[in-house]
């Protein structure tokens, strides 16, 4: 019986060849994605232009996917790496918040904060707050957020802070300190306020808020309001010089509620210890 006009044929296999050209023209094709370091769409592209092919898609369409799994490949490993460099304690996400346990914070504010408004204006954002209210959680969240979207993010308690500081000084290369935290679009320092600086660290730390001022965005966290801030760097008027700096181009969100791990033990039905009284701006 003759072959009937509306039968179809299975597309050819990209390894089959029609002639010595076709075969050259496969092997050329995966030699040169190898030297392009294509790595993800030269593992795909075999199996890919087969299915392609049987779903009758266009060649623009076919290089379309096979490149966007690429980019999509390389943006992932960047953030990895991006990640990996961050100095991250702990991994945290916006999602993971459970804001409605922290009711004084403002939803909009947060949702302001995530459209990284504040890093494309080197702006400065503060989170002040009793311990274990989540400053540190949404502080680094953000930097999350900023790594996800491209920009370099790093991590430092006050406390190491002003030692990798303090030792920059001793070994005379503070310059080359400053201006190496100076390049991060964000900087997230932590816990200002649980540890006193003395007057060397409160130099210091002025010198970095100095040096990054209106060049780069920076998270702070603390436990103690600003009016607390002069026992914190142990001279009112290195703070009052600092907190001009930080708070001129700021967001300040104030946390007044109660820790997460208080909240957990009382769940649990466990004894709590007296409330902490809530920082004030």
């Amino acid at each position: 019986m003759s072959e009937s006009k509306n039968d179809t044929k299975a597309p050819p296999s990209p390894k089959s060849t029609k002639s010595p050209g076709g075969h050259l023209a496969y092997q050329r094709l995966h030699a040169n994605m190898t030297t392009l370091k294509l790595g993800v769409a030269e593992s795909i592209v075999d199996s890919y232009l087969e299915s392609s092919a049987a779903e009758g898609k266009s060649t623009v369409e076919a290089l379309d996917y096979l490149l966007d799994q690429e980019v999509k490949s390389r943006n992932s490993a960047s953030i990895e790496t991006r990640l990996k460099l961050s100095g991250f304690p702990v991994r945290k996400t916006l999602e993971d918040f459970d804001l409605s346990a922290q009711p004084s914070i403002d939803t909009k504010v947060v949702q302001e904060l995530r459209t990284l408004r504040f890093v494309h204006n080197t702006e400065n954002v503060i989170f002040l707050g009793p311990p274990g209210v989540g400053k540190t959680h949404l502080a680094i969240a953000l930097g999350m957020e900023a790594i996800r979207a491209g920009f370099m993010a790093y991590y430092l308690s006050a406390a190491q802070l002003v030692e990798d500081l303090k030792k920059a000084a001793q070994q005379d290369r503070l310059d080359v300190k400053l201006r190496s935290l100076g390049r991060y679009p964000l900087l997230i320092l932590d816990e200002i306020g649980y540890l006193p600086m003395d007057r060397v660290g409160a130099h210091l730390f002025f010198r970095l808020v100095s040096h990054r001022y209106e060049k780069g965005s920076t998270i702070f966290t603390s436990n103690k309001p600003y009016s607390e801030w002069g026992e914190v760097l142990g001279d009112t008027v290195i703070a009052a010089a600092t907190l001009d700096r930080i708070l001129h181009h700021s967001t300040t969100v104030n946390i007044k509620g109660e820790s997460y791990r208080l909240m957990s033990r009382r769940k649990a039905g466990l004894p709590t210890p007296s409330p902490v009284i809530p920082v004030e701006a």
